[in-house]
């Protein structure tokens, strides 16, 4: 298994005071090497996406925006950071990441994981809830244009539905996507997955389990991929600030490994993104976002 950092994320510029916990990206890297879970040889450093490979997903429009710091007020404010550089940067190396991710995954018949990505609010045209550039949508394209891989299924268990991922392959069947998110939750406006399952506040974990362990080896004999893309946020945690489900870190782990257990039992190479997670306490993001890598590591290695 290969493991995507960058050090861009210690430069990021954001107000001392915004929710968004950008520290996670620093600490679980150390966390993974202080617990033994991985070494230095396990991680690389990403290479930043070109533009052509970025237009592939997003409007060459909207990524001169991007690139010229041309973007409205408003496009600021549903984009949910304060507009810097060092954002649309990081925007280009983390897609190029989970890329890399999903490219040495299937060169490996292994797994790929980003510390960071998962921004699947992104929509071809504009950023929305903490996402500039969809790093999932950016990957299926550029394998399916480069026809490394023929079919791909999306699998989105970040608490918030995967809005922009919907949108933007809504019309191409080579693209499964499956969301479980919170029902009530943002974005209030759902789109249309090829299959969505809204959870209700506070559900415990057997509940959302039994839905993990019915849909996910269902879905994977159904689509026949040849490439799973793995969204595995942590902010379905009982102690999420913005999740309002009632997930402990154990039934957490246990959706992951559900996950990789029939990917690896239907030989299916994975990239995983981390996505959200925004607990109180920044030690019950890392200690979830970990589990995630133990047991990739378990099926792995």
């Amino acid at each position: 298994m290969k493991v995507a950092f960058s050090e861009i994320y210690r430069y990021l510029k954001l107000p001392p005071n915004h929710r968004f916990p950008m520290e996670k990206y620093d600490l679980l890297p150390k966390q993974l090497l202080h617990q033994g879970i991985l070494d230095t040889d396990d991680f690389f450093e990403p290479s930043p996406l070109t533009i052509e490979q970025v237009a592939r997903t997003h409007t060459k429009d909207y990524i001169n925006k991007l690139l010229e710091g041309t973007l409205t007020r408003k496009e600021i404010r549903n984009m949910g950071f304060p507009f810097h550089e060092s954002l649309v940067k990081r925007g280009f190396v983390i897609s190029g990441g989970t890329l890399a991710c999903a490219r040495y995954a299937l060169k490996n018949n292994s797994v790929g994981l980003n510390i960071a990505g998962g921004t699947h609010h992104s929509y071809a045209d504009r950023g929305e809830g903490f996402c500039l550039l969809n790093d999932f949508a950016i990957t299926a394209n550029e394998l399916l244009y480069h026809k490394e891989v023929k079919q791909i299924l999306i699998i989105d268990l970040d608490v918030h539905q995967g809005n922009g991922t919907a949108k933007i392959f809504e019309n191409n069947k080579n693209v499964f996507t499956f969301s479980v998110h919170g029902e009530h939750n943002y974005p209030l406006r759902k789109e249309k997955s090829d299959l969505d399952i809204g959870v209700k506040d506070g559900i415990t974990d057997d509940e959302y389990l039994s839905i993990i362990k019915h849909q996910v080896p269902s879905l994977i004999k159904e689509v026949n991929p040849d490439l799973v893309l793995y969204l595995s946020g942590v902010d379905i945690l009982k102690t999420d600030k913005l999740g309002r489900l009632g997930l402990t870190k154990e039934g957490c782990r246990e959706r992951d490994r559900i996950v990789f257990e029939h990917c690896k039992n239907n030989h299916l190479p994975v990239a995983v993104s981390m996505g959200g997670g925004y607990s109180e306490k920044i030690g019950d993001i890392i200690d979830a976002h970990a589990n995630t890598f133990i047991e990739a590591k378990n099926y792995w290695g």
